[in-house]
């Protein structure tokens, strides 16, 4: 089981080829504790979510991977809202207001993605859980590759100009990530209010992409637990799991 809450350790690489891999590999070893930050100067193969590719050139970003070990399993949405939310914790507190998050935890600015989560976990023991929480921030970046624009619009702290380094990012990360993550089992339905504020779910209609198709209407439930409920409409109520929610965002 994890121990009592300690600060973070700071574990500072070169170039690899994923911090979450190198957290992997500690863990592996059996030389990981809670709140191991492993942090990188680039990676070669830096992951997002659906196993997109996240560009790490070196120097210009904060490429992270967290060691989280709570003494009792979190849940899925839960950890993956918590991420977000101190992602978006940790720019804001450098200055940019306008940021926000997209579901499920990406932290974009007016559209252009800014910084990306990926949270992990590998032969899974409810007795010993444990996780590993990848974040990436465009920090320092002026320009991205070609073929990156072509799929989405980006930006970076430097672009939307905010001048800090690599340091202070990080800096405000390993305040905000323990500060969130304790609230996935005190405090829940904060955390899903505030996701909500910060996604500008809590006003107007909604649409969601589901397993069983689209669906826009009134949001009249958000719980991480029981996960969210709509009504469409023609008065209908569409229920789903978080974990089955492919997109969610303001109709």
């Amino acid at each position: 089981m994890a121990a009592d809450p300690q600060p973070a350790r700071l574990v500072r690489h070169g170039l690899v080829t994923s911090t979450s891999e190198v957290a992997f590999a500690e863990l592996a070893a059996g030389r990981a504790r809670h709140m191991d930050v492993h942090v990188a100067a680039g990676q070669t193969r830096g992951r997002g979510r659906q196993g997109r590719a996240w560009e790490s050139p070196p120097q210009e970003g904060l490429y992270a991977s967290f060691v989280l070990r709570p003494r009792e399993p979190w849940s899925g949405a839960g950890l993956t809202i918590a991420l977000g939310l101190a992602t978006l914790d940790a720019v804001r507190a450098l200055g940019l207001a306008p940021a926000a998050l997209e579901w499920p935890n990406d932290v974009v600015v007016r559209g252009a993605k800014l910084a990306g989560v990926l949270a992990e976990t590998r032969e899974f023991d409810p007795e010993d859980p444990v996780y590993v929480a990848g974040i990436g921030v465009n920090v320092l970046q002026r320009a991205f590759p070609p073929a990156l624009v072509a799929q989405r619009a980006v930006t970076s702290l430097t672009l939307e100009g905010i001048d800090c380094a690599v340091e202070d990012v990080l800096r405000e990360l390993v305040v905000a990530v323990p500060r969130r993550t304790a609230a996935i089992g005190s405090d829940p339905a904060g955390l899903a209010r505030d996701f909500l504020r910060a996604a500008g779910l809590d006003r107007g209609a909604v649409r969601a992409e589901l397993a069983a198709g689209p669906v826009t209407g009134e949001l009249v439930a958000f719980d991480l637990d029981r996960g969210l409920a709509i009504r469409a409409a023609d008065g209908a109520r569409v229920q789903a799991a978080l974990e089955h929610v492919r997109a969610l965002g303001p109709a």
